[in-house]
């Protein structure tokens, strides 16, 4: 029996399976399971996370969109004042995530981390970008990596219709292309084509030495004009004057 004045238990016999405190590696053991349940388990129906329709709310807890969608549908049972209910009131209170997948695995697309239990995480709102807070502590800028780099593609594709380079200056490569593309197709030309070409090139660098002096490109513009003018009288004074010796 015991304690009914037969035995008397000794102290050592009393505490030998008394609680103890949990050791620091196996407080982390636990938080490293919680953390695991929390990156593959919705917060809100327990299933399983789906990361291509991930989303979270303002504590940062994952969640199946579709299951925020059956929460927040009217229902009737009666409203659990849990603090899911608390923080998610309407489709406005959550982020649509954007996680990188390579290998099967979600990873950091700056620093390549893998991202779950194991690395701290964040990610960027509005646009919901899922990064390393360690690479995003390291970049100092106010903006998304992710969405800076559509941005800058979209910007170098503007430019480029522009016919301007990254610098903002004229981008010179184009220009020869065409330049080569117009000599490759004069080359298959006959002779005389080739000799108009010629005469042409003539006449335009005439042009060039007559206007080389004028540094406003209008004022140039204008006076080519007018010298081009003068040409076409020239030639048809060269027209008559040939035709009346003629008679």
């Amino acid at each position: 029996m015991g304690n009914d004045g037969g035995s008397i238990p000794k102290r050592r016999e009393l505490v030998k399976n008394a609680a103890r405190l949990p050791t620091v590696s196996e407080l982390k053991a636990t938080i490293l399971e919680s953390l695991g349940h929390a990156w593959s388990h919705c917060a809100l129906s327990d299933a399983p996370l789906d990361m291509d329709t991930a989303v979270s709310d303002a504590s940062g807890r994952l969640y199946n969109y579709e299951a925020v969608l059956k929460h927040l549908l009217p229902s009737e049972e009666p409203a659990n004042p849990d603090n899911v209910s608390i923080i998610i009131r309407s489709l406005r209170d959550i982020v649509k995530l954007k996680f990188m997948n390579r290998g099967g695995k979600w990873i950091c697309p700056v620093s390549l981390k893998e991202l779950g239990p194991a690395t701290r995480s964040v990610y960027i709102v509005p646009c919901g970008h899922a990064f390393a807070e360690v690479a995003v502590t390291e970049i100092i800028e106010d903006s998304c990596p992710e969405c800076n780099i559509e941005r800058l593609v979209k910007r170098m594709e503007d430019l480029k219709s522009k016919g301007l380079c990254h610098s903002m200056k004229k981008d010179k490569s184009e220009k020869k292309k065409k330049r080569k593309g117009g000599d490759v197709a004069r080359g298959d030309g006959d002779k005389g084509e080739q000799n108009g070409t010629i005469n042409r090139n003539k006449k335009a660098k005439m042009d060039d030495a007559r206007i080389s002096g004028i540094n406003n490109p209008l004022a140039a513009s204008l006076t080519a004009r007018v010298l081009a003018e003068q040409d076409e009288k020239n030639k048809l004074r060269h027209l008559v004057k040939t035709a009346s010796r003629g008679r």
